[in-house]
Formats: structure tokens, sequence, C-alpha cells
């Protein structure tokens, strides 16, 4: 199979995936009683790990895409968010939305790529593989949306939590801390684990 149609094979398939655990309900969260940690952002990672950076990007959009329209056509108090159409509660998006939605996503499937190519200069497979893996989870599918949320939405994301605004910095480095961590760490494994199955499957595929 010629380089470009396998690379085009590949980034379809993760496409797909991303789409799949996105509609299906609770196929991309991991229930852990106290928090449903999230694996959205898993696919992301992949293919910017076993394809390329710019794969991961493409494959962020998508999930920014998909995570845009479920927040304005099946809307919860948070959707702001991500969708500038969301108004519900004297709370409303707006065209922050979109950065939110799209750059945390994007920048998830592209630094994945990009900290995958510098740790494996210096360091064993799977060492770079969950290096990459954690810090795209934490740092930008978790503390860039989060830090994103308070700098554009510190008010409605306290009134959508029931908080004082004085409480809203303190709730953010919270969730950043607990559920981001526990979802990197989730991410780490699940991406190890299907990254040594899937180099087996995908021996030759392009890392341009």
């Amino acid at each position: 199979m010629h380089d470009k149609t396998r690379r085009l094979t590949y980034l379809t398939l993760f496409i797909t995936i991303e789409v799949v655990i996105s509609i299906v309900p609770f196929l991309g969260f991991i229930p852990l009683g106290f928090i449903n940690a999230t694996t959205l952002h898993i696919p992301v990672i992949l293919a910017g790990i076993l394809l390329s950076k710019r794969d991961g990007a493409i494959v962020g959009f998508v999930f920014g895409l998909l995570s845009f329209l479920k927040s304005t056509f099946e809307p919860n108090m948070t959707s702001f968010l991500f969708s500038p159409f969301f108004s519900m509660g004297g709370i409303q998006g707006n065209f922050t939305s979109l950065i939110i939605a799209f750059l945390p996503r994007i920048l998830v499937g592209y630094m994945s790529g990009l900290i995958y190519e510098i740790a494996s200069r210096h360091l064993k497979e799977a060492m770079s593989v969950s290096i990459s893996a954690f810090i795209a989870s934490f740092i930008f599918n978790t503390g860039l949306v989060m830090s994103l949320a308070y700098i554009f939405f510190r008010d409605a994301y306290a009134l959508s939590q029931g908080l004082a605004q004085s409480a809203v910095l303190t709730a953010i480095v919270t969730v950043i801390f607990t559920s981001g961590i526990i979802e990197a760490i989730i991410a780490m494994i699940i991406t190890l684990a299907i990254y040594k199955a899937a180099k087996k499957i995908m021996k030759g595929a392009p890392n341009v």
C-alpha cells in the first residue's frame, strides 16, 4: 500500500473511532465512582504518536467539532464553554467558546506527536509514549481547557456551578489536579497498551 494511501486509511480510522466514542452513550467515559474519566482524547493522542503531529491535530479538530456540536444540540450546564450558541438560565456562550472547543483539542494531537518525537530521541519507546500521553492529557486536554474557562467565563462558570466568584479559581485548580491527573494516568496506560498492539499492525506507517 502506498504511504499516502496508508496514512489516509489510518487517519480515517482514528477519526471514525473518535466519532464513535463521542456519539455512543457512556463509551467515552470510565466511571470511577466520584468522577467519570473521559477517554475522548485518547484517539487524538494515538494519532499524534502513531501517525504524525499533523494527523493528531486533524483528529483533535474532529474532537473539537464533535464537542461543539454536542454542546450546541445536546447541551448541559457547562456547554457554554464549547458552543457560542448555548443560552440557558442567563448563561450564554460566545465566540471564545470556539477557542475552548477547538484549540486545546488540536494541541492535544499536535503536541502529543511533537513530544513523542523529541522524547524518542533520548528515551525508550514505552517511556516516550507514556510521557507524551500524560502531558498531552494533563496540560492540554484538562489544564488548557480549564484555564481558558477561567479566563473567558469565570462569572458564567461560577453561576453554572453554584459557586461564589471568589471560589472559582480554587474549583478549577481542584478539577485540574484531581480529575485531570486521573484522566492523564488513564490516558497514559490505555495509550501505551493500544500503541504496542497498533504498532505491530501499522508497521511502516509514515510518521512525518
